[in-house]
């Protein structure tokens, strides 16, 4: 039987690459997105008998138990949960509505702990591996970020929080991207490849700027059984970003 994996926000951006990874190691994959367009998309461009897109809203409880239900229905269980899905309004918070906040809230922390919640039986059945996705934001920040800082702050400590829950049936884990450039892999109405600079990639130690193939690869190293040993940690992918020194 092929290893279900639930990746939540699966249609674009870091979660479309990390779908297309997974099918390309075997895995089925079963992707929750809620916007319809773009999950149509992903079906079309992603012709696969391992692939099951769901319509989802992550901050919705019903959605959430119904699509968990489904991916089980389909395969039998679940053998790792990428909680990815999450979005950024970036405002003043003089002009940041309190129904604003809490949509950035819903989605990108309470859509990490109702999918954790729900899909917790099956991935202790599995001995499986949940992934958070966290953000250099939660360390670090820009003016006018203060509800998705906070929200990624907020999957930090819920990650380790949950691997002393879980553990030592699940894994949990979470890892923290810095400047992934997936501009150019979102729905056909939306995707827009940034010219890149010569001096933005110079910024990172690592000489580039970050690409979703990046965050894939480490999420294909967290879900192997052989690293049962790790939990509870948060992975830095910046490129090196948040240990330069910057003084002028």
């Amino acid at each position: 039987m092929k290893k279900n994996i639930i990746v939540t926000g699966g249609a674009q951006g870091i979660g479309k690459i990390i779908t297309e990874y997974l099918l390309a190691e075997g895995y089925f994959v079963s992707v929750f997105e809620k916007d319809k367009e773009a999950l149509n998309e992903l079906e079309d461009e992603l012709v696969s008998e391992n692939l099951l897109a769901i319509h989802c809203d992550v901050s919705n409880k019903k959605d959430v138990k119904k699509a968990v239900a489904e991916s089980v229905d389909k395969t039998g269980s679940v053998f790792g949960l990428i909680n990815n899905a999450g979005f950024m309004i970036r405002k003043p918070i003089s002009e940041l509505s309190l129904d604003e906040w809490n949509s950035v809230i819903g989605t990108n922390l309470t859509g990490t702990f109702l999918c954790s919640k729900y899909a917790a039986t099956h991935l202790k059945i599995a001995r499986g591996s949940i992934i958070n996705m966290c953000s250099t934001r939660a360390f670090q920040s820009e003016p006018d970020t203060e509800s998705y800082s906070a929200s990624k702050g907020g999957i930090f400590a819920l990650t380790h929080a949950l691997a002393m829950s879980l553990g030592p049936e699940i894994r949990v884990n979470s890892i923290s991207p810095g400047w992934i450039d997936v501009s150019g892999v979102k729905k056909k109405l939306e995707a827009n490849q940034l010219d890149l600079k010569k001096e933005w990639h110079e910024q990172h130690p690592a000489g580039r700027i970050g690409k979703g193939d990046d965050i894939a690869k480490m999420v294909l190293f967290l879900l192997k059984p052989d690293n049962s040993f790790i939990t509870g940690q948060n992975f830095t992918v910046d490129g090196g970003m948040t240990r330069k020194m910057i003084y002028v």
